[in-house]
């Protein structure tokens, strides 16, 4: 299941091998920052969806307030008409308006509900939940009990990959106490990624450092997630649907990490006796934007590595242009980057497979020779003498 923040990155997450992709209106969910879906571009994000055969659920997670609460109603009549196949919420009032006013959709319980022990997962499916997000906290032997303990019919979803929270199943409220931007309605300012410094009360022009580097200190800072070595035993605990967080990340992010989970998944499938990852799944993992990965609280708190080096990202890689079509060994493409003559540059496809090239030439959209691709979204083309499809990503290593 993989994050989509708008309809460019739900397409890719198709194309690139979701079952199911996750996307949030513009209100009502716990991402702000993304453009989100329109209600027309929801009826087209799910009808591309299903004429692939994948799913599209919709986050109503937010805390609504009572002006809010108000809206929803006709808000999730209009949704309901789109063909949508789940709301994912976490709050009573919405659960109680989804059941009344699209009582045929599926309602999946958001994370942010904190579903951690058995008996809440029995309270939701009551509640008449089809599935829920667990709590993030969660290690192997937590899920396992909780299948063991509860309806087979109600499905479980647990996060594989992504950033994490130090907050518990993210409910936060440092980012509204610090900036004003409250992160339980989608408007985090991630002052848990800043880097911090101790001030003393007589002194307070003066920073005193607490880190153990001379970047600073990150206290409060988590790991990105990453189980694609052991998606093996998430599978086997009793896990039905494994997501990836980035509602707010690129296409390429999505795209990527969607191929790579789609491969680690297939191996698991062939033999679940004998899974490895395959090599190539983990460095492609590498090749995204990514934290330090962690295995999460999936073997326990101890094992949960928290970073206090650095907030940023590890970036070695960039987009440099996406296929549009490809005709006797030429591919036609549309700049996402500046890159030129000499440049080695790799195709990821939709298939999750990698080719490396150094083309010999690149033509602008006329079909004129030019050395580089300076112009945002330009048309240009390069030899390329395997077939490739369309929404292959063009890629290089950062200089």
């Amino acid at each position: 299941m993989s994050p989509a923040g708008d309809l460019e990155r739900l397409r890719f997450a198709v194309l690139y091998g979701a079952d199911a992709v996750y996307i949030g209106a513009t209100e009502f969910g716990m991402r702000s920052a993304p453009k989100n879906f329109t209600m027309e571009q929801i009826r087209d994000g799910v009808l591309f969806a299903h004429e692939h055969g994948k799913r599209v659920y919709l986050t109503l997670n937010t805390i609504p307030t009572n002006e809010e609460i108000a809206r929803m109603p006709d808000f999730v009549r209009q949704v309901s008409a789109t063909g949508i196949d789940a709301f994912i919420v976490a709050d009573l009032g919405v659960l109680a308006i989804v059941k009344k006013y699209a009582p045929d959709i599926e309602i999946h319980l958001s994370t942010q509900v904190g579903i951690s022990n058995y008996m809440s997962a029995n309270m939701a499916y009551e509640l008449g939940a089809k599935r829920v997000v667990l709590a993030r906290e969660l290690s192997l032997k937590d899920i396992a009990v909780i299948r063991d303990n509860t309806p087979a019919d109600l499905e479980l979803e647990a996060f594989v990959h992504g950033a994490m929270c130090m907050s518990y199943s993210g409910r936060c409220l440092l980012s509204h106490y610090l900036t004003g931007r409250d992160a339980n309605r989608g408007e985090c300012t991630q002052p848990c990624r800043w880097s911090w410094s101790l001030v003393e009360e007589h002194r307070p022009d003066r920073h005193f450092p607490i880190g153990e580097t001379d970047e600073g200190s990150y206290i409060l800072n988590a790991d990105d997630l990453c189980t694609a070595p052991f998606l093996n035993l998430i599978c086997e605990a009793g896990v039905d649907s494994l997501k990836i967080e980035g509602r707010a990340k690129t296409f390429y992010y999505v795209a990527s990490t969607t191929a790579a989970y789609r491969k680690a998944l297939d191996a698991y499938l062939e033999d679940p006796n004998a899974f490895v990852c395959p090599e190539n799944v983990l460095e492609e993992l590498t090749k995204i934007s990514h934290r330090r990965y962690s295995p999460g609280f999936y073997f326990g708190k101890e094992d949960a590595i928290q970073n206090t080096r650095t907030g940023g990202y590890i970036r070695g890689w960039e987009v440099v242009g996406v296929v549009g079509t490809w005709d006797d060994g030429i591919a036609f493409c549309t700049q996402r980057g500046k890159w030129q003559l000499g440049d080695e540059v790799e195709i990821l496809t939709p298939s999750g497979d990698v080719i490396s090239i150094q083309p010999d030439w690149i033509r602008d959209g006329d079909g004129q020779p030019i050395s580089s691709t300076p112009h945002a979204m330009m048309q240009f083309s390069i030899p390329v003498g395997q077939r490739v499809s369309a929404g292959s990503i063009l890629r290089r290593k950062r200089k």
